[in-house]
């Protein structure tokens, strides 16, 4: 156990159900945050933000994490915390980030959220404290799960486990199957933080010097969503409705006005590795990261709504 960090107490700790909601403005205001619709002629993002788009108006799927970042940051607002996490935000960095919906965000929805203290992981000098949350539907439906691995600066060294191996999704030693490059806009975190990722970091140069760096840095979830985008562009059909999930580290910062490139691999169908690099620097910023989709777009019916009607019956039971 550190002072900042009493494992016993935190690990496995649930939160009261939380509640929240978005539409389609959460929806437009999301995928312009992560760049999309910035090339005027390029009508394939139309659908994204627009919503008489002619080829219907749809969420980008990586818009999951935003309701959970943004919960995040309302509970500590309140002062929710789990017991025995003896920190605060001047002391974390987002290390990696696993984001999977079961079917297509709808264009609107009331949601309800359980969160957890999933796992809580020895680094040496630094710990990794993963949070996940289940974010459910008014009809009790799983719509998307979030895990959230927060890296906490000198909270590690107590001797607990150290987690999984870092070695997963590296990227096969030949060239990428497709590439993307992608100027990002010098006001993007400014725009992205609308989204609920409120953390000063990626706004205020004071506290980004507090932290090390020469002026604000991008949101890592900003680097995750034009990612995102581009995975869909090349390997999805163009069809945001085929995504799955998407697993990523968070390996080096982005500055508002770089330029991502982001190299991916087809493993299958299914599957595909990914990084992202930034041109100016040459320095990769996404790592070990992957994308999964589904062969067929997934319906609101079916198993999914089986576990809901069971929760809502064991509720209704007690």
């Amino acid at each position: 156990m550190s002072d900042l960090i009493d494992v016993e107490e935190a690990l496995g700790y649930e939160f009261p159900i939380q509640y929240s909601s978005y539409d389609e403005k959460d929806l437009v205001l999301y995928a312009l945050g992560v760049g999309a619709g910035t090339d005027p002629a390029d009508t394939s993002e139309l659908q994204y933000v627009y919503e008489n788009a002619s080829q219907g108006f749809k969420a980008l799927p990586t818009f999951g994490v935003a309701p959970a970042l943004k919960l995040i940051f309302e509970m500590a607002k309140r002062g929710q915390k789990a017991p025995g996490l003896n920190y605060g935000f001047d002391r974390i960095l987002h290390g990696e980030q696993y984001t999977e919906v079961t079917q297509p965000l709808p264009p609107s929805a009331k949601l309800s959220h359980k969160v957890k203290i999933k796992n809580i992981y020895d680094k040496g000098r630094h710990a990794v404290v993963v949070t996940e949350i289940q974010s459910f539907d008014e009809a009790e439906r799983l719509l998307v799960t979030n895990e959230i691995s927060t890296f906490v600066r000198g909270a590690g060294g107590w001797g607990g486990e150290r987690g999984p191996s870092t070695e997963w999704n590296a990227p096969p030693d030949r060239a990428p199957d497709a590439m993307a490059t992608e100027k990002v806009g010098t006001n993007q975190a400014l725009l992205y933080r609308l989204s609920g990722d409120v953390n000063p970091l990626h706004v205020d140069p004071a506290v980004a010097r507090a932290f090390g760096f020469e002026k604000p840095i991008l949101h890592g979830l900003c680097t995750f969503g034009y990612a995102a985008r581009h995975v869909i562009k090349h390997f999805s059909k163009n069809d945001s409705r085929f995504f799955k999930s998407i697993r990523t580290r968070f390996s080096d910062i982005v500055f508002p006005g770089e330029t991502l490139v982001t190299e991916m691999w087809k493993e299958s169908d299914a599957r595909t590795l990914f990084q992202c690099k930034i041109k100016e620097r040459n320095r990769i910023v996404i790592s070990n990261a992957a994308t999964e989709l589904y062969p067929e777009i997934p319906g609101s019916a079916g198993p999914n709504d089986e576990i809901a009607a069971n929760r809502k019956r064991s509720r209704e039971q007690k």
